[in-house]
């Protein structure tokens, strides 16, 4: 891993957790892979230590086929948020070919280019516009050989479907890539000035793409981590502690070394076993944990968590966290009014479709793993770190998942698969069971978020105070005008494993903001909305705050309240893109609780390059959204979880889905930014919102409790 994740994505606590302890490439895989035969190939690793490809280099990220069709490669990950797609379209659009004539390679370290890890919305702002640098290079180096095999001046050229035509005279990208001045040029740097095609002539981009692989995955014939199969393979199983924590002293391994078939793997505490079955391995474990005795430590309960993070959270001097601009203490001062608020946010878990899973494969001395990760160059890393090898005798390889949200950075299954197969002899499967995943993986991180505000008699925020106890820093700024303010950050034990989640900390910061917004909005007497708007400066959150309640009718509404419902509405921006969503709820008068009745969200990221993908998105994040602001919150207690199961942790069902309408602005003047994450950040301060309007009772909790009064 980097030696400073947080320069990768802030608040990633799950890349500074310390390690736990690309093979050789034949042109002839490569070719089973990309087609019929590159024209332009990779340089393959070798003994010698000649590298593949430089990255910088157009070889690194594109291919062009005999059968004139394009391999574009990329190391980022298809989990299900539109990259394979997204990509591919970039690529079309700057060489001018049909969308089915692009091809994806992904996630593969003995072939594509560290395009880091899949997070933070990094793909669109930083790896499609890679890809299209390097499709226009290509573009504009086969106009220019084209025009000097004619000797015809370059704007004498013209491309299209793949074809370059001039004067009557036509040539096929595979024909051009023949050139020895082409294969020449395709080795040196890309040059900076290569000029783009603007969004205003998109014919690919900013229409609506549909997903490449989109019939393997209804037809069942797309295979998942989970579904790799290797000649001879085994299915591991672990041992796992009964709780956090805990120290195994002494185990009988004797009886699953009698079961047939089954191979027994002890190293330390690590103990796993490897069989011709999943049953049997998983029959094993259970055989040798029977006879298992831990020592227990000793671990503090969800019923206390908030005060256990503020006692333990620390600023530390040499690395402060957050900002500050004026004076706090004299805005507070000046006040003629001033508010203050707590706001408590749970741990929840990513709980995706397809929980960890990693096939193993040692050959050689070499190392192959097919792993459920975003991360695939960081997690070769730790396999080298782990198995005392060079990273070149490692290769990761991570087919298009059932899911991530930010929970599959780190590579725990890709390591055990690795041991298990390392010491029975045989490629090893390794899938962690769903109750595996929710107690072993990392947890979004819980929060304590402290704010105290004050107003001026015109009923502007004079003063701003702000804290975050634990979750981290993602969209902690305010993005309202205010004169004093104070942002902080304290880092705390957290008693549990966490880590990244969609969209990091923002759900919380966001959460809190829009919620004590709310508050200081009814203590000036002012409407949410206006109170919002006299605040706010940046144009882009003012413009989705007003598309979003005007297609709700939000000053209608507010006039005209139904019994036992309520609106609300909120705002933010993160990751360069801005969100604002209105929202009606209804309570339920036997358990008192809320229920999403309707949402109407506005978002802008820029220019829009695949608005099918992006409305995807934007719902997806709506019903993500809705576990966390209303049931999903991880309990536990004497270092075990106590709901570790969709029985009791409710993820949303479909008897949950409200009435949806999504606007999305499409600026083609502004950089494209991405939008798997921000959009969630809305969902939980519109519903708290719009309880305290149906029940006059604030909401400070997330997920929403009894309201607090």
């Amino acid at each position: 891993m980097s030696s400073d994740p947080e320069a990768l994505v802030p608040d990633c606590y799950e890349l500074r957790e310390p390690a736990a302890r690309r093979s050789a490439w034949t042109r002839r895989e490569l070719l089973e892979l990309t087609g019929a035969g590159l024209l332009i190939v990779v340089t393959a690793p070798t003994a010698e230590g000649q590298g593949a490809a430089a990255e910088g280099t157009l070889e690194a990220r594109l291919h062009i086929n005999e059968d004139g069709s394009i391999t574009i490669l990329s190391g980022k990950v298809e989990e299900g948020q539109g990259p394979r797609t997204e990509l591919a379209m970039a690529a079309a659009e700057e060489l001018r070919v049909p969308l089915e004539r692009v091809k994806m390679v992904m996630a593969d370290t003995a072939l594509g280019p560290d395009d880091g890890i899949t997070a933070g919305s990094r793909t669109t702002p930083g790896t499609v516009p890679a890809v299209r640098k390097a499709a226009a290079t290509a573009r504009e180096l086969l106009i220019l050989v084209s025009s000097r095999q004619l000797n015809l001046p370059r704007g004498s050229v013209e491309v299209r479907d793949g074809t370059v035509t001039a004067e009557g005279r036509s040539f096929s990208y595979a024909d051009l890539a023949k050139s020895p001045e082409l294969t020449a040029a395709y080795r040196q740097a890309l040059p900076v000035d290569t000029p783009l095609t603007p969004p205003k002539d998109w014919k690919i981009l900013g229409t609506p793409g549909i997903r490449l692989n989109g019939r393997d995955i209804v037809t069942g014939a797309n295979r998942y981590p989970s579904d790799i199969v290797r000649p001879g393979m085994l299915y591991g199983s672990v041992l796992r502690a009964p709780s956090y924590g805990a120290k195994l002293l002494k185990l009988d391994t004797s009886q699953a070394e009698l079961m047939q078939g089954v191979r027994a793997i002890r190293d330390g505490d690590f103990v796993g076993f490897a069989a011709k079955t999943a049953f049997a391995a998983r029959e094993a474990v259970q055989a040798v944990a029977a006879t298992a005795q831990w020592e227990t430590a000793e671990q503090p309960s969800s019923d206390v968590l908030f005060g256990y993070l503020k006692e333990r959270a620390r600023e530390d001097p040499q690395r402060p966290r957050g900002s500050a601009r004026g004076s706090v203490q004299e805005g507070l001062k000046q006040a003629v009014r001033r508010l203050k608020a707590s706001y408590t946010v749970a741990y929840v878990q990513h709980a995706p479709m397809e929980p960890r899973a990693a096939v193993a494969e040692w050959k050689e001395g070499r190392l192959t793993v097919w792993a459920g990760t975003d991360n695939p160059y960081g997690v070769r890393e730790q396999l080298a770190q782990a198995f005392h090898l060079e990273q070149d005798r490692v290769r990761v390889v991570a087919p298009d998942m059932g899911g991530g949200f930010g929970g599959k950075h780190t590579g725990e299954a890709a390591i055990e698969a690795a041991r298990l197969a390392r010491e029975s002899g045989s490629p090893v499967s390794l899938r962690w069971t769903r109750s595996e995943e929710f107690m072993w993986a990392y947890f979004r991180p819980a929060a304590l978020i402290e704010i105290e505000a004050g107003m001026d008699a015109a009923n502007s925020i004079v003063a701003w105070d702000f804290t975050n106890y634990n979750s981290g820093t993602a969209a902690i700024d305010t993005p309202y005008r205010i004169g004093n303010t104070r942002v902080r950050f304290l880092e705390s034990q957290s008693p549990l494993r966490q880590g990244s989640y969609r969209c990091l900390a923002a759900t919380a910061n966001n959460f809190a903001r829009e919620a004590f917004t709310d508050e200081l909005a009814e203590a000036a007497g002012r409407d949410p909305l206006e109170f919002r708007l006299s605040h706010l400066d940046n144009a882009r959150i003012k413009d989705v705050l007003s598309a979003a309640a005007q297609r709700f009718r939000w000053v209608e509404r507010r006039k005209d309240r139904r019994p036992g419902t309520g609106i609300g509405l909120a705002c933010g921006t993160e990751k360069n893109s801005v969100v604002a969503a209105c929202v009606e709820i209804e309570m339920d008068q036997a358990s008192g609780s809320p229920r999403l009745v309707e949402i109407v969200e506005a978002f802008e990221c820029g220019a829009i390059l695949n608005p099918l993908n992006l409305r995807s998105q934007v719902e997806g994040c709506i019903m993500m959204g809705l576990g966390p602001a209303l049931r999903e919150e991880i309990l536990f207690r004497e270092g075990r979880l106590t709901n570790a199961s969709f029985a009791q942790y409710r993820v949303p069902r479909f008897r949950d889905v409200p009435k949806i309408e999504v606007l999305l602005l499409d600026r083609k003047d502004a950089e494209s930014a991405g939008a798997g994450e921000t959009p969630i950040i809305v969902i939980a301060p519109a519903i708290a919102n719009a309880v305290f309007h149906a029940t006059g009772k604030r909401v400070r909790s997330m997920p929403v409790r009894a309201a607090s009064g």
